[in-house]
């Protein structure tokens, strides 16, 4: 059998741990199937799949060989495309991958204007708020915050955020306005992190930080509960300026101890490595960079 046909086979009963699955994932008959991986292994000389009466399991040879075949497959697609042509319109699925807020108010109009400018693309986003390896998890598009750690993704810078301090205008003209990080031991404070009874948030300088040990009077998972929380006038949050976008342009939410900020977070596209160039990845770079390398919130 066509070796490339085997490694696509594999890769479907790798991902589904199931014959019944990939034939109707790759529209195969399950004894197809079972041919495929019997030629496979026997080609191989080894066993990829464990097989039970309940399930299938990858052994660690497979699990070795399913990384690798998905590399493989990938630069085939990826080569395939770039025979066609540089200009060749794009097609096929799209990955992208992004913070949940961030995800939501920047890359999905983005995301629209893209599938509605090319009709052969159909795009899957997986806003989550964790990091997300590109090349495990078969992402062709990251927007990521913060500093990168050395890898072989390429990176596109496209704008920077500030972590900012914020709180309402009503709860400042009720409490006060801090003017040093000290000050915020005598303010209610609404941390938008991991469940801990105290935080520590750092000020200023990498060279030279100023830190407060604060606890918290609530204590969310979610940035969008924390925004809601202070624009209610409960007390002080912690958050990315692109967050609070809207409610620092419409007077819901106020800055603070501005002064003493971090230096700001650089925000860059990524992109896996590859010897060949994807249309579709291209194209979506290229439109996704001048949506955001435009946007105010991001300046």
């Amino acid at each position: 059998m066509d070796q490339i046909h085997l490694m696509k086979v594999f890769v479907a009963v790798g991902e589904e741990e199931s014959f019944a699955a990939a034939s109707r994932r790759i529209d195969l008959s399950p004894a197809a199937v079972s041919r495929a991986i019997a030629t496979l292994e026997q080609d191989l000389g080894v066993h990829l799949l464990a097989r039970t009466t309940r399930n299938v399991k990858l052994t660690e040879a497979g699990r070795r060989y399913l990384d690798d075949t998905r590399h493989i497959l990938a630069s085939i697609a990826e080569a395939n495309e770039a025979a066609a042509g540089v200009n060749a319109a794009p097609k096929g699925n799209l990955s992208v991958t992004a913070s949940v807020l961030f995800g939501r108010e920047f890359i999905t109009p983005c995301i629209v204007r893209f599938l509605q400018a090319y009709p052969e693309v159909d795009v899957s986003a997986y806003f989550l708020d964790r990091l997300v390896n590109l090349t495990d998890e078969g992402i062709d598009v990251a927007v990521r915050i913060g500093p990168l750690p050395d890898s072989s993704m390429k990176a596109l810078r496209v704008g920077q955020v500030r972590r900012i301090l914020c709180a309402s205008p009503d709860y400042l003209a009720r409490h006060g306005t801090p003017d040093h990080p000290a000050d915020l031991l005598r303010h209610t404070i609404i941390a938008a992190s991991g469940i801990s009874p105290r935080v520590d948030w750092k000020f200023g300088a990498a060279a030279d930080p100023t830190m407060v040990r604060i606890k918290p009077r609530l204590t969310v998972t979610s940035n969008d509960a924390a925004i809601t929380a202070a624009t209610a006038g409960l007390g002080i949050a912690r958050l990315l300026s692109y967050q609070v976008g809207a409610e620092l342009a419409s007077g819901d939410l106020q800055i603070i101890l501005a002064d003493y900020e971090e230096a700001p977070w650089p925000v860059h596209i990524l992109h896996r490595e590859s010897k060949f160039g994807s249309s579709k990845v291209r194209h979506f770079i290229d439109m996704l960079a001048e949506h955001l390398r435009t946007h105010p919130h991001l300046v």
